[in-house]
């Protein structure tokens, strides 16, 4: 018998979209949620930057949609991923564990798996922006809030923003180096 510990989180499968869209509609308001084609999209241009974590087999509980960009470039929501050219940052766009999962530390592992890819891929940064009074989780794995002034990445930023409330959308930056 083998003591070796098998890690819950892997790569995304399209099988693993039908969850996806299960864990998005648990964690986000309405005005949030994106639409599956869109994530299929993103899950076909790169899917060696999209995680699930899924703690026995067809239990998918939380997932991770990142992709490689640059430094300062946010994209807005519900739009599709355009790959760098000659990138520099890996962007953290969609970070959400399934309420029955929390407090099981599958945030972190996501998180773990994509900043080690970043740094196997020499990426020097990892961004993201942070919603739902995310900042303090985020600033525990080493993000920093930084302020954005320009357009178009401030109306990108203002994307995020939730219908009637006053709750702002934080775009974080990390060093990778």
């Amino acid at each position: 018998m083998s003591n070796t510990l098998v890690s819950p989180v892997r790569p995304m499968l399209a099988g693993d979209i039908s969850a996806v869209m299960r864990i998005q509609a648990e964690c986000y308001p309405p005005s949030m949620l994106e639409a599956e084609d869109v994530f299929r999209a993103r899950l076909a241009l790169t899917p060696a930057t999209c995680w699930i974590w899924s703690p026995a087999p067809d239990n998918a509980a939380a997932y991770l949609f990142s992709y490689p960009s640059r430094k300062d470039a946010i994209t807005p929501l519900g739009a599709q991923f355009k790959l760098a050219a000659a990138p520099d940052c890996l962007y953290l766009h969609d970070l959400a564990v399934a309420p029955d999962a929390r407090g099981q530390r599958a945030a972190n592992a996501l998180v773990a798996a994509a900043l080690d890819h970043a740094r196997a891929e020499n990426l020097e940064w990892s961004a993201l922006v942070s919603v739902q009074q995310s900042q303090e989780f985020w600033g525990r794995l080493g993000y920093a809030a930084i302020e954005v002034e320009h357009s178009p990445v401030k109306e990108n930023l203002d994307s995020y923003r939730v219908s009637g409330s006053t709750q702002a959308a934080i775009y974080m930056l990390r060093e990778l180096t």
